[in-house]
Protein backbone atom coordinates (compact mmCIF):
# COMPACT_ATOMS: atom_id res chain seq x y z
CA UNK A 1 0.00 0.00 0.00
CA UNK A 2 1.31 3.38 -0.48
CA UNK A 3 2.58 5.73 2.04
CA UNK A 4 0.26 8.50 3.17
CA UNK A 5 -2.53 6.91 2.50
CA UNK A 6 -5.28 5.53 5.06
CA UNK A 7 -5.91 1.97 4.87
CA UNK A 8 -9.13 0.64 5.58
CA UNK A 9 -8.03 -2.58 7.43
CA UNK A 10 -4.94 -2.95 9.25
CA UNK A 11 -5.36 -6.71 9.30
CA UNK A 12 -3.48 -6.26 5.74
CA UNK A 13 0.36 -5.69 7.55
CA UNK A 14 -0.51 -8.42 10.01
CA UNK A 15 2.06 -10.92 8.47
CA UNK A 16 4.60 -8.16 7.38
CA UNK A 17 4.78 -9.50 4.17
CA UNK A 18 7.68 -7.62 2.11
CA UNK A 19 6.64 -5.06 0.11
CA UNK A 20 8.70 -6.45 -2.69
CA UNK A 21 6.52 -9.40 -2.37
CA UNK A 22 3.83 -7.65 -3.04
CA UNK A 23 4.69 -6.14 -6.17
CA UNK A 24 5.07 -9.60 -7.22
CA UNK A 25 1.70 -10.15 -6.82
CA UNK A 26 0.57 -7.45 -8.39
CA UNK A 27 1.41 -9.22 -11.85
CA UNK A 28 -2.35 -10.37 -12.36
CA UNK A 29 -3.91 -7.68 -14.36
CA UNK A 30 -5.45 -7.44 -17.68
CA UNK A 31 -3.34 -8.12 -20.62
CA UNK A 32 -4.02 -4.89 -22.43
CA UNK A 33 -3.15 -2.73 -19.27
CA UNK A 34 -0.29 -0.56 -18.87
CA UNK A 35 -0.88 0.79 -15.07
CA UNK A 36 1.71 3.75 -13.66
CA UNK A 37 3.72 2.27 -10.94
CA UNK A 38 2.38 3.33 -7.34
CA UNK A 39 6.09 4.44 -6.90
CA UNK A 40 4.99 7.06 -9.61
CA UNK A 41 1.50 7.45 -8.47
CA UNK A 42 2.67 8.89 -4.88
CA UNK A 43 4.41 11.49 -6.78
CA UNK A 44 1.20 12.74 -8.08
CA UNK A 45 1.15 10.92 -11.53
CA UNK A 46 -1.16 9.04 -11.10
CA UNK A 47 -3.38 9.30 -14.00
CA UNK A 48 -3.13 6.40 -16.77
CA UNK A 49 -3.46 6.55 -20.11
CA UNK A 50 -6.52 4.66 -21.18
CA UNK A 51 -9.89 6.53 -22.34
CA UNK A 52 -13.25 5.44 -21.42
CA UNK A 53 -13.97 4.31 -24.79
CA UNK A 54 -10.69 2.07 -24.68
CA UNK A 55 -11.30 0.79 -21.07
CA UNK A 56 -15.39 -0.15 -22.51
CA UNK A 57 -12.99 -2.06 -25.55
CA UNK A 58 -10.60 -3.87 -22.66
CA UNK A 59 -14.11 -5.02 -19.97
CA UNK A 60 -15.50 -6.20 -23.22
CA UNK A 61 -12.63 -8.89 -24.33
CA UNK A 62 -11.99 -9.53 -20.52
CA UNK A 63 -15.68 -10.67 -21.05
CA UNK A 64 -15.63 -12.49 -24.19
CA UNK A 65 -14.04 -15.57 -24.87
CA UNK A 66 -14.44 -18.93 -24.85
CA UNK A 67 -17.47 -19.14 -22.38
CA UNK A 68 -19.80 -18.16 -25.10
CA UNK A 69 -19.63 -21.57 -26.58
CA UNK A 70 -21.61 -22.64 -23.45
CA UNK A 71 -24.27 -20.11 -24.06
CA UNK A 72 -26.83 -22.44 -25.75
CA UNK A 73 -26.72 -25.03 -23.07
CA UNK A 74 -27.50 -22.76 -20.67
CA UNK A 75 -30.40 -21.59 -22.19
CA UNK A 76 -31.41 -25.06 -22.71
CA UNK A 77 -30.79 -26.08 -18.87
CA UNK A 78 -32.76 -22.46 -17.99
CA UNK A 79 -35.87 -23.94 -19.57
CA UNK A 80 -35.98 -21.54 -23.06
CA UNK A 81 -35.66 -18.24 -24.48
CA UNK A 82 -37.38 -16.34 -21.72
CA UNK A 83 -36.13 -17.99 -18.79
CA UNK A 84 -31.90 -18.03 -19.56
CA UNK A 85 -33.13 -14.04 -20.91
CA UNK A 86 -34.61 -12.97 -17.86
CA UNK A 87 -31.62 -15.36 -15.85
CA UNK A 88 -28.87 -12.71 -17.77
CA UNK A 89 -31.01 -9.70 -16.78
CA UNK A 90 -31.42 -9.89 -13.70
CA UNK A 91 -27.61 -11.33 -12.62
CA UNK A 92 -26.12 -8.20 -15.06
CA UNK A 93 -27.82 -6.25 -12.20
CA UNK A 94 -25.33 -7.65 -9.66
CA UNK A 95 -22.33 -8.06 -11.81
CA UNK A 96 -21.97 -4.32 -12.69
CA UNK A 97 -22.93 -3.45 -9.09
CA UNK A 98 -19.70 -5.34 -7.93
CA UNK A 99 -17.91 -4.09 -10.67
CA UNK A 100 -18.67 -0.59 -9.63
CA UNK A 101 -17.79 -1.96 -6.27
CA UNK A 102 -14.59 -3.02 -6.83
CA UNK A 103 -13.41 0.79 -8.30
CA UNK A 104 -14.78 2.84 -5.44
CA UNK A 105 -12.38 0.00 -3.05
CA UNK A 106 -9.34 0.24 -4.95
CA UNK A 107 -10.01 4.18 -4.67
CA UNK A 108 -10.23 4.06 -0.67
CA UNK A 109 -7.38 1.54 -0.49
CA UNK A 110 -5.44 2.74 -2.68
CA UNK A 111 -4.38 -0.89 -4.56
CA UNK A 112 -4.49 -1.96 -8.09
CA UNK A 113 -5.44 -5.45 -8.23
CA UNK A 114 -8.04 -7.59 -7.37
CA UNK A 115 -6.31 -9.58 -4.60
CA UNK A 116 -4.74 -6.45 -3.14
CA UNK A 117 -7.67 -4.80 -2.96
CA UNK A 118 -9.55 -7.70 -0.94
CA UNK A 119 -6.38 -8.17 1.26
CA UNK A 120 -6.29 -4.15 1.87
CA UNK A 121 -10.24 -3.78 2.89
CA UNK A 122 -11.01 -7.10 3.94
CA UNK A 123 -8.54 -8.26 6.02
CA UNK A 124 -5.61 -11.68 5.45
CA UNK A 125 -8.12 -14.16 6.08
CA UNK A 126 -10.42 -13.21 2.90
CA UNK A 127 -7.23 -11.93 1.04
CA UNK A 128 -5.95 -15.44 1.12
CA UNK A 129 -8.86 -16.71 0.44
CA UNK A 130 -8.78 -14.55 -2.45
CA UNK A 131 -5.53 -16.10 -3.72
CA UNK A 132 -6.45 -18.99 -3.14
CA UNK A 133 -9.68 -18.83 -5.22
CA UNK A 134 -7.97 -17.20 -8.06
CA UNK A 135 -5.60 -20.10 -8.60
CA UNK A 136 -7.92 -22.71 -8.67
CA UNK A 137 -9.79 -20.38 -10.78
CA UNK A 138 -7.03 -19.96 -12.76
CA UNK A 139 -6.35 -23.49 -13.03
CA UNK A 140 -9.69 -25.03 -13.65
CA UNK A 141 -10.08 -22.32 -17.05
CA UNK A 142 -6.72 -23.99 -18.07
CA UNK A 143 -8.12 -27.29 -17.84
CA UNK A 144 -11.41 -26.22 -19.80
CA UNK A 145 -9.22 -24.54 -22.28
CA UNK A 146 -7.58 -27.68 -23.00
CA UNK A 147 -10.73 -29.41 -23.59
CA UNK A 148 -11.70 -27.11 -25.78
CA UNK A 149 -9.19 -27.55 -27.52
CA UNK A 150 -9.34 -31.47 -27.83
CA UNK A 151 -13.40 -30.49 -28.86
CA UNK A 152 -12.51 -28.58 -31.88
CA UNK A 153 -9.89 -30.62 -33.08
CA UNK A 154 -11.84 -33.90 -33.27
CA UNK A 155 -14.46 -32.24 -35.46
CA UNK A 156 -11.88 -31.02 -37.49
CA UNK A 157 -9.65 -34.13 -38.16
CA UNK A 158 -12.45 -35.66 -38.90
CA UNK A 159 -13.44 -33.15 -41.17
CA UNK A 160 -9.93 -33.81 -43.07
CA UNK A 161 -9.68 -37.59 -42.96
CA UNK A 162 -13.55 -37.59 -44.01
CA UNK A 163 -14.28 -39.92 -41.40
CA UNK A 164 -17.82 -41.04 -39.98
CA UNK A 165 -17.98 -38.69 -37.04
CA UNK A 166 -20.11 -41.67 -35.11
CA UNK A 167 -17.72 -44.32 -35.82
CA UNK A 168 -14.56 -42.89 -34.17
CA UNK A 169 -10.70 -42.89 -35.56
CA UNK A 170 -9.05 -45.53 -36.31
CA UNK A 171 -5.97 -44.05 -36.31
CA UNK A 172 -3.43 -43.27 -33.80
CA UNK A 173 -2.27 -40.16 -34.84
CA UNK A 174 -5.81 -38.42 -34.55
CA UNK A 175 -6.40 -39.86 -31.28
CA UNK A 176 -7.88 -36.58 -28.74
CA UNK A 177 -5.55 -38.04 -26.16
CA UNK A 178 -2.41 -37.39 -28.91
CA UNK A 179 -4.01 -34.75 -30.61
CA UNK A 180 -4.55 -32.81 -27.33
CA UNK A 181 -0.71 -33.58 -26.26
CA UNK A 182 1.24 -32.53 -28.98
CA UNK A 183 -0.55 -29.23 -29.49
CA UNK A 184 0.12 -28.83 -26.08
CA UNK A 185 3.38 -29.49 -25.75
CA UNK A 186 4.47 -28.12 -28.65
CA UNK A 187 2.48 -24.45 -28.84
CA UNK A 188 1.12 -23.75 -25.16
CA UNK A 189 3.98 -25.11 -22.84
CA UNK A 190 6.77 -22.83 -24.81
CA UNK A 191 4.84 -19.94 -24.58
CA UNK A 192 3.81 -20.57 -20.42
CA UNK A 193 7.72 -20.08 -19.22
CA UNK A 194 8.60 -16.94 -19.93
CA UNK A 195 8.79 -14.85 -17.05
CA UNK A 196 6.69 -12.13 -19.32
CA UNK A 197 4.46 -12.48 -21.69
CA UNK A 198 4.78 -9.55 -24.33
CA UNK A 199 2.69 -11.03 -26.67
CA UNK A 200 -0.50 -10.51 -24.43
CA UNK A 201 -1.97 -7.42 -26.06
CA UNK A 202 -1.71 -9.44 -30.05
CA UNK A 203 -3.81 -12.19 -27.89
CA UNK A 204 -6.42 -9.33 -26.86
CA UNK A 205 -6.96 -8.82 -30.77
CA UNK A 206 -7.58 -12.49 -31.82
CA UNK A 207 -9.93 -12.87 -29.18
CA UNK A 208 -12.10 -10.22 -29.77
CA UNK A 209 -12.28 -11.18 -33.77
CA UNK A 210 -12.91 -14.71 -33.05
CA UNK A 211 -15.46 -14.34 -30.66
CA UNK A 212 -17.48 -12.29 -32.90
CA UNK A 213 -17.01 -14.34 -35.98
CA UNK A 214 -18.46 -17.44 -33.56
CA UNK A 215 -21.37 -15.50 -32.75
CA UNK A 216 -22.04 -14.19 -36.59
CA UNK A 217 -21.56 -18.01 -37.60
CA UNK A 218 -24.19 -19.37 -34.85
CA UNK A 219 -26.67 -16.64 -35.04
CA UNK A 220 -25.81 -16.89 -39.80
CA UNK A 221 -26.64 -21.06 -39.18
CA UNK A 222 -30.35 -19.92 -37.43
CA UNK A 223 -31.57 -17.60 -40.02
CA UNK A 224 -30.54 -19.52 -42.66
CA UNK A 225 -29.99 -23.17 -41.47
CA UNK A 226 -28.55 -26.38 -42.90
CA UNK A 227 -31.79 -28.52 -44.02
CA UNK A 228 -29.86 -31.80 -41.42
CA UNK A 229 -29.52 -29.05 -38.78
CA UNK A 230 -33.54 -29.61 -37.05
CA UNK A 231 -33.64 -29.22 -33.12
CA UNK A 232 -34.65 -32.48 -31.69
CA UNK A 233 -37.04 -30.01 -28.87
CA UNK A 234 -37.36 -26.60 -27.57
CA UNK A 235 -38.04 -26.53 -24.09
CA UNK A 236 -40.25 -23.60 -23.14
CA UNK A 237 -40.20 -23.65 -19.08
CA UNK A 238 -37.24 -25.73 -17.15
CA UNK A 239 -37.89 -28.94 -16.30
CA UNK A 240 -37.80 -28.12 -12.44
CA UNK A 241 -37.50 -25.28 -10.00
CA UNK A 242 -34.21 -25.77 -9.55
CA UNK A 243 -33.08 -26.24 -13.23
CA UNK A 244 -32.79 -22.72 -14.09
CA UNK A 245 -30.06 -22.50 -11.39
CA UNK A 246 -27.81 -24.81 -13.14
CA UNK A 247 -27.51 -21.98 -15.92
CA UNK A 248 -25.80 -20.10 -13.62
CA UNK A 249 -22.14 -20.96 -13.73
CA UNK A 250 -21.90 -20.31 -17.25
CA UNK A 251 -23.65 -17.02 -16.97
CA UNK A 252 -21.20 -15.95 -13.87
CA UNK A 253 -18.23 -17.91 -16.03
CA UNK A 254 -19.02 -16.02 -19.22
CA UNK A 255 -19.15 -12.34 -17.59
CA UNK A 256 -16.63 -12.39 -15.13
CA UNK A 257 -13.70 -9.72 -15.77
CA UNK A 258 -13.68 -8.64 -12.20
CA UNK A 259 -10.28 -9.64 -11.40
CA UNK A 260 -8.98 -7.53 -14.20
CA UNK A 261 -11.15 -4.72 -13.49
CA UNK A 262 -9.77 -3.10 -11.13
CA UNK A 263 -6.18 -2.40 -13.08
CA UNK A 264 -8.40 -1.09 -16.16
CA UNK A 265 -10.03 1.03 -13.76
CA UNK A 266 -6.84 2.35 -12.74
CA UNK A 267 -5.42 2.19 -16.24
CA UNK A 268 -7.96 5.10 -16.59
CA UNK A 269 -7.17 8.84 -17.72
CA UNK A 270 -10.40 10.12 -15.69
CA UNK A 271 -10.46 6.76 -12.75
CA UNK A 272 -13.64 7.94 -11.16
CA UNK A 273 -16.34 5.84 -9.97
CA UNK A 274 -19.36 7.19 -11.87
CA UNK A 275 -17.34 7.28 -15.31
CA UNK A 276 -16.47 3.92 -14.30
CA UNK A 277 -20.12 3.14 -13.70
CA UNK A 278 -20.92 3.91 -17.17
CA UNK A 279 -17.78 2.10 -18.61
CA UNK A 280 -18.99 -1.06 -17.27
CA UNK A 281 -22.46 -0.85 -18.00
CA UNK A 282 -21.87 -0.19 -21.30
CA UNK A 283 -19.21 -2.84 -21.82
CA UNK A 284 -21.82 -5.36 -19.84
CA UNK A 285 -24.55 -4.47 -22.37
CA UNK A 286 -22.38 -5.38 -25.33
CA UNK A 287 -21.47 -8.64 -24.07
CA UNK A 288 -25.35 -9.35 -22.80
CA UNK A 289 -25.95 -8.75 -26.71
CA UNK A 290 -23.16 -10.84 -27.67
CA UNK A 291 -23.70 -13.99 -25.39
CA UNK A 292 -28.03 -13.89 -26.01
CA UNK A 293 -27.46 -13.64 -29.86
CA UNK A 294 -25.24 -16.82 -29.33
CA UNK A 295 -27.33 -18.54 -27.03
CA UNK A 296 -30.68 -17.74 -28.41
CA UNK A 297 -29.53 -18.82 -31.77
CA UNK A 298 -27.89 -22.13 -30.68
CA UNK A 299 -30.84 -23.17 -28.50
CA UNK A 300 -33.19 -22.73 -30.93
CA UNK A 301 -30.82 -24.22 -33.98
CA UNK A 302 -30.38 -27.60 -32.00
CA UNK A 303 -32.81 -27.25 -28.86
CA UNK A 304 -32.60 -29.40 -26.07
CA UNK A 305 -30.23 -31.74 -27.88
CA UNK A 306 -27.32 -28.66 -28.31
CA UNK A 307 -23.92 -30.03 -26.89
CA UNK A 308 -22.57 -28.11 -23.92
CA UNK A 309 -19.94 -26.53 -26.85
CA UNK A 310 -22.17 -25.61 -29.07
CA UNK A 311 -20.06 -26.10 -32.11
CA UNK A 312 -19.49 -29.55 -31.23
CA UNK A 313 -23.58 -29.91 -32.64
CA UNK A 314 -22.64 -28.86 -36.10
CA UNK A 315 -21.16 -31.25 -38.84
CA UNK A 316 -17.65 -31.34 -39.30
CA UNK A 317 -17.20 -30.69 -43.39
CA UNK A 318 -19.43 -27.05 -42.47
CA UNK A 319 -16.57 -24.94 -43.62
CA UNK A 320 -17.80 -21.54 -41.69
CA UNK A 321 -18.14 -23.69 -38.75
CA UNK A 322 -14.74 -25.11 -39.75
CA UNK A 323 -13.11 -21.62 -39.61
CA UNK A 324 -14.84 -20.43 -36.48
CA UNK A 325 -13.21 -23.95 -34.66
CA UNK A 326 -10.00 -22.37 -36.02
CA UNK A 327 -10.22 -19.20 -34.23
CA UNK A 328 -11.66 -20.76 -31.06
CA UNK A 329 -7.83 -22.75 -31.12
CA UNK A 330 -6.55 -19.86 -31.69
CA UNK A 331 -8.03 -18.34 -29.03
CA UNK A 332 -7.29 -20.96 -26.28
CA UNK A 333 -4.06 -21.12 -27.26
CA UNK A 334 -2.84 -17.75 -26.52
CA UNK A 335 -5.28 -17.19 -23.74
CA UNK A 336 -3.87 -20.15 -21.52
CA UNK A 337 -0.06 -19.22 -20.92
CA UNK A 338 -1.87 -15.53 -19.68
CA UNK A 339 -4.28 -17.51 -17.23
CA UNK A 340 -1.33 -19.81 -16.20
CA UNK A 341 0.67 -16.32 -15.94
CA UNK A 342 -1.95 -14.89 -13.79
CA UNK A 343 -2.05 -17.65 -11.19
CA UNK A 344 1.72 -18.18 -11.30
CA UNK A 345 2.11 -14.74 -10.39
CA UNK A 346 -0.48 -15.45 -7.33
CA UNK A 347 1.80 -18.69 -6.06
CA UNK A 348 4.78 -16.24 -6.43
CA UNK A 349 3.66 -13.31 -4.55
CA UNK A 350 2.47 -16.09 -2.03
CA UNK A 351 5.77 -18.15 -2.00
CA UNK A 352 7.66 -14.22 -1.38
CA UNK A 353 5.46 -13.23 1.25
CA UNK A 354 5.56 -16.34 3.37
CA UNK A 355 9.17 -16.65 3.22
CA UNK A 356 9.86 -13.37 3.74
CA UNK A 357 12.50 -13.43 0.72
CA UNK A 358 12.88 -9.85 -1.05
CA UNK A 359 12.71 -10.32 -5.32
CA UNK A 360 16.47 -9.70 -5.29
CA UNK A 361 17.25 -11.80 -3.06
CA UNK A 362 15.52 -14.50 -4.81
CA UNK A 363 16.73 -13.83 -8.27
CA UNK A 364 18.83 -17.11 -8.77
CA UNK A 365 15.94 -19.49 -7.56
CA UNK A 366 13.16 -17.60 -9.24
CA UNK A 367 13.96 -19.71 -12.94
CA UNK A 368 14.02 -22.84 -10.78
CA UNK A 369 10.75 -22.45 -9.39
CA UNK A 370 9.06 -21.07 -12.42
CA UNK A 371 10.48 -24.22 -14.47
CA UNK A 372 8.91 -25.97 -11.60
CA UNK A 373 5.47 -24.40 -11.21
CA UNK A 374 5.09 -24.10 -14.90
CA UNK A 375 5.52 -27.42 -15.36
CA UNK A 376 4.29 -28.85 -12.67
CA UNK A 377 1.06 -26.77 -13.32
CA UNK A 378 1.01 -27.91 -17.12
CA UNK A 379 1.19 -31.49 -16.80
CA UNK A 380 -1.39 -31.54 -14.00
CA UNK A 381 -3.93 -29.49 -16.45
CA UNK A 382 -3.24 -31.33 -19.26
CA UNK A 383 -3.66 -34.84 -17.50
CA UNK A 384 -7.27 -33.62 -16.32
CA UNK A 385 -8.17 -32.61 -19.04
CA UNK A 386 -7.14 -35.94 -20.94
CA UNK A 387 -9.77 -37.81 -18.25
CA UNK A 388 -12.47 -35.21 -18.19
CA UNK A 389 -13.72 -34.73 -21.51
CA UNK A 390 -17.17 -32.87 -20.75
CA UNK A 391 -16.77 -29.80 -20.33
CA UNK A 392 -19.91 -29.19 -18.62
CA UNK A 393 -18.50 -30.38 -15.68
CA UNK A 394 -15.74 -27.85 -15.28
CA UNK A 395 -17.07 -25.22 -16.14
CA UNK A 396 -19.63 -25.91 -13.51
CA UNK A 397 -17.13 -25.87 -10.84
CA UNK A 398 -15.17 -22.96 -12.04
CA UNK A 399 -18.58 -21.13 -13.03
CA UNK A 400 -19.02 -21.18 -8.71
CA UNK A 401 -15.52 -19.82 -8.31
CA UNK A 402 -16.46 -17.27 -10.70
CA UNK A 403 -19.94 -16.10 -8.65
CA UNK A 404 -17.71 -15.55 -5.49
CA UNK A 405 -15.01 -12.74 -7.60
CA UNK A 406 -18.16 -11.25 -8.84
CA UNK A 407 -20.46 -11.46 -5.87
CA UNK A 408 -19.16 -12.97 -2.81
CA UNK A 409 -15.72 -10.95 -2.79
CA UNK A 410 -17.25 -7.19 -3.84
CA UNK A 411 -19.93 -7.99 -1.18
CA UNK A 412 -17.67 -8.08 1.93
CA UNK A 413 -15.69 -5.32 0.31
CA UNK A 414 -18.58 -3.19 0.02
CA UNK A 415 -19.47 -4.31 3.72
CA UNK A 416 -16.02 -3.54 5.24
CA UNK A 417 -15.71 -0.41 3.89
CA UNK A 418 -19.22 0.95 4.82
CA UNK A 419 -18.56 -0.47 8.42
CA UNK A 420 -15.10 1.22 8.78
CA UNK A 421 -16.83 4.41 8.31
CA UNK A 422 -16.93 6.71 10.98
CA UNK A 423 -20.31 7.86 11.33
CA UNK A 424 -22.02 10.10 14.35
CA UNK A 425 -25.40 8.61 12.95
CA UNK A 426 -26.35 5.72 10.47
CA UNK A 427 -27.81 6.99 7.45
CA UNK A 428 -30.97 4.92 5.32
CA UNK A 429 -28.25 4.98 2.16
CA UNK A 430 -25.71 3.67 4.70
CA UNK A 431 -27.73 0.66 5.80
CA UNK A 432 -29.33 0.29 2.20
CA UNK A 433 -25.62 -0.36 1.03
CA UNK A 434 -24.44 -2.80 3.52
CA UNK A 435 -27.39 -4.75 2.94
CA UNK A 436 -26.94 -4.97 -0.56
CA UNK A 437 -23.30 -6.15 0.49
CA UNK A 438 -24.82 -8.57 2.60
CA UNK A 439 -27.35 -9.78 -0.11
CA UNK A 440 -24.43 -10.40 -2.85
CA UNK A 441 -22.45 -12.16 -0.68
CA UNK A 442 -25.47 -14.33 -0.05
CA UNK A 443 -26.24 -14.98 -3.34
CA UNK A 444 -22.51 -15.60 -4.20
CA UNK A 445 -22.16 -18.16 -1.72
CA UNK A 446 -25.49 -19.80 -2.94
CA UNK A 447 -24.39 -19.73 -6.16
CA UNK A 448 -21.02 -21.37 -5.19
CA UNK A 449 -22.47 -24.20 -2.68
CA UNK A 450 -25.52 -25.00 -5.07
CA UNK A 451 -23.07 -25.42 -8.53
CA UNK A 452 -20.50 -27.42 -6.37
CA UNK A 453 -23.07 -29.58 -4.85
CA UNK A 454 -24.77 -30.15 -7.91
CA UNK A 455 -21.34 -31.09 -9.16
CA UNK A 456 -20.45 -33.81 -7.03
CA UNK A 457 -24.07 -35.25 -6.77
CA UNK A 458 -23.82 -35.52 -10.55
CA UNK A 459 -20.10 -37.14 -10.54
CA UNK A 460 -21.43 -39.18 -7.76
CA UNK A 461 -24.74 -40.58 -9.58
CA UNK A 462 -22.53 -40.31 -13.18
Amino acid sequence: MAQGTASINSDYKDWEWSDDAGERARLLQSPSVETVPKSEESQGNGLGATSSLGAVFIVVNAALGAGLLNFPAAFSMAGGVAAGITLQMCMLIFIIGGLVILAYCSQASNERTYQEVVWAVCGKVPGVLCEVAIVVYTFGTCIAFLIIIGDQEDKIIAALVKEPEEAGSSHWYTDRKFTISITAFLLILPLSIPKEIGFQKYASSISVIGTWYVTAVIIIKYIWPDKELVPVEIPTSPSTWTAVFNAMPTICFGFQCHMSSVPVFNSMKQPEVKTWGVVVTVAMVIALFVYTGTGVCGFLTFGAGVEQDVLMSYPSNDIPVALARAFIILCVLTSYPILHFCGRAVLEGLWLRYTGVTVEEDVVRERRRRLLQTISWFLLTLLLALFIPDIGKVISVIGGLAACFIFVFPGLCLIQAKLSEIQETRAISWWAQVSYGVFMVTLGAFIFGQTTANAIFLDLTA
